[in-house]
């Protein structure tokens, strides 16, 4: 069996498409989309694409999901100030179907596969999908957040950059993301078989889907087209912003 672990989309449905037809390709088995589908500028057009594909597909919650759900319910989401528009626009451009769908996601997924045991999937850490920590997070701080899930194979997202390595006995990688990657431009995501966990790195036509978001009534169309899809923020730069946010311990 043959798993891709797509994470963090945010809506960007070109990328979407482009993972999509790679992991047909390869004929994937099954499909894990690891949290934060919303929001971002295609938010119902993204859901439904999902939603139509024959292979067995797995939802997680990310911190997107949460947000938007919060808005729908009254609440003030756990989102900066400046985000809270565009949460209230993605909120409203989704069907009550969908609201009801999302609404179902649980926050954690585990899978059992051939030559990789059980795998734990989560959005931000194992306890938190607005948890943030990096490669170079102090392996001591996230230790006893890792021992307490009892996994020996974590696959997370939430920070947008692929990266692989051992928390005490865990081995975690980050799937990267599908639609608003740091560093190269393109698509993200994971490969899981029977005989290992590949990073995988779509290429699409980063001009055209420029155009189709700039094309969307997305409160941040004009940004995302230039920042998440033609010109990303660069590891390093990320890093430093996720240094002063991630967790302390």
């Amino acid at each position: 069996m043959q798993i891709a672990a797509l994470y963090d989309i945010h809506s960007n449905l070109p990328a979407l498409d482009g993972v999509l037809r790679e992991a047909s390709d390869l004929k994937v088995d099954r499909i894990v989309v690891g949290g934060d589908v919303l929001p971002g500028p295609m938010p119902r057009e993204a859901l439904e694409r999902l939603a139509e594909l024959e292979c067995p597909v797995d939802y997680i919650l990310g911190n997107g999901e949460v947000a938007v759900l919060d808005c729908l319910a009254g609440r003030t989401p756990r989102a900066p100030e400046q985000y809270q528009p565009t949460l209230r626009w993605v909120a409203g451009e989704i069907s009550s179907d969908q609201v009801r769908f999302i609404s179902g996601w649980p926050k954690t997924l585990r899978v059992t596969m051939e030559g990789l045991g059980e795998v734990l999937f989560c959005h931000g850490t194992p306890r938190d999908e607005n948890e943030i920590f990096t490669e170079s997070t102090p392996e001591n701080v996230l230790l006893p957040i890792f021992d307490s899930a009892k996994a020996k194979l974590v696959i997370c997202g939430h920070t947008h950059m692929q990266f692989e390595r051992r928390i005490g006995e865990t081995r975690v990688l980050n799937a990267g993301s599908g639609g608003m990657p740091f560093g190269e431009p393109g698509a993200d995501w994971l490969l899981l078989s029977p005989s290992g966990i590949e990073f995988r790195h779509t290429s699409y036509d980063l001009r055209e889907a420029a155009e189709r978001i700039r094309g969307t009534k997305y409160p941040q169309s004009e940004e995302f087209a230039a920042r998440s899809i033609l010109q990303p923020p660069s590891r390093e730069e990320m890093l430093r912003v996720f240094a002063r946010a991630e967790i302390k311990g």
